[in-house]
């Protein structure tokens, strides 16, 4: 994974991850085969409505056994049965933030006070109910640099760990979805030196994501509640227009599109898709892993399947990112 992409937990990269949406629980294994990354199971399972609410600053699990349930019987499909996973989160239980300081304090331990500083007045919550991570982000001319941010309540956090753990997994990473569909992306060009910017648009059951990338690094994240497809449509051509008046941007080298097949079907999804190309004016790809993680012969790889399974595949991935 890139330095510039934020993480809860440091540790060596898990090779299942379970993905806890409002609607369904979604576990993937990746294994080795030869000198092949290949899906070599996956499962899914639906929650009953309102089981989970994924939100940042209220109850998120409000069924704990649904949700328990829900994962036991979708790790049990994949064999052999994972005991250790990357747990991916909708964006919208966090606040992702990225911080710019002119100047960066020479110890670890001030910088680390700086940003819970700076974070500490946008929160909608105490600081000290939080979990908090940080890594660097762009570099900024004269010796100053941006962060990227990821704070939640601890709580929150720990409700989906204590599912996942009644359900026998250990969550050893816990990160957000959109990050990893970032992560997926960029494993698909690790080792590359293309520092061309382009955006991702993440469409979700219940909120929408756009992220930009320069390189490897983030330089603007935004997530907001779902919306209609015309509302869409609008933000993404606004993200367009402020990269380039105000991120210097030149336009994007791709944009990709993610979650829409999965949370509206394959064919509303390819609609939004025709829609963004055209208000965007370029074209939009969805995003497809299997240039960097193959699916075996008998896994049928329809949009929804890629869609649905691109999270986790992100989060596996996330360590081997150049």
């Amino acid at each position: 994974m890139s330095a510039s992409l934020p993480r809860w937990l440091s540790s060596r990269p898990p090779s299942a991850a379970v993905e806890i949406t409002a609607r369904r629980v979604t576990v993937a294994v990746v294994a080795r085969q030869g000198g092949s990354r290949v899906v070599s199971a996956h499962a899914s399972e639906p929650l009953p409505p309102g089981a989970v609410e994924p939100g940042l600053n209220a109850s998120n699990v409000h069924d704990p056994a649904a949700l328990t349930a829900a994962i036991r019987a979708a790790l049990e499909k994949v064999s052999p049965r994972p005991r250790r996973v990357g747990l991916v989160l909708p964006d919208s239980v966090a606040k992702l933030s990225l911080v710019r300081f002119d100047k960066i304090p020479a110890r670890a331990q001030d910088l680390d006070q700086l940003i819970r500083w700076q974070i500490r007045k946008a929160a909608p919550f105490k600081i000290e109910d939080a979990q908090l991570s940080w890594v660097p982000g762009s570099v900024i001319p004269g010796g100053g640099r941006e962060y990227v941010v990821t704070v939640a309540r601890r709580d929150i956090v720990e409700s989906y760990e204590r599912a996942c753990e009644r359900a026998g997994a250990y969550a050893g990473i816990v990160d957000l979805a959109s990050v990893n569909l970032i992560n997926a992306v960029l494993a698909g060009h690790a080792g590359s030196a293309d520092a061309a910017d382009w955006m991702l648009v993440h469409v979700a059951f219940d909120y929408s994501t756009l992220a930009v990338v320069r390189g490897t690094d983030l330089i603007f994240f935004r997530s907001r509640a779902a919306e209609r497809d015309e509302d869409l449509t609008d933000l993404v051509h606004q993200t367009a227009m402020y990269h380039e008046d105000r991120l210097g941007g030149g336009g994007f080298s791709r944009v990709v599109l993610a979650g829409a097949s999965s949370s509206r079907g394959a064919e509303e999804g390819e609609r939004l898709r025709r829609s963004l190309e055209e208000r965007v004016g370029t074209r939009i790809e969805p995003l497809d892993f299997r240039g960097t993680v193959a699916l075996r012969d008998r896994i049928v790889a329809g949009p929804e399947l890629l869609d649905s399974l691109a999270p986790s595949i992100g989060v596996i991935l996330r360590e081997q990112v150049a």
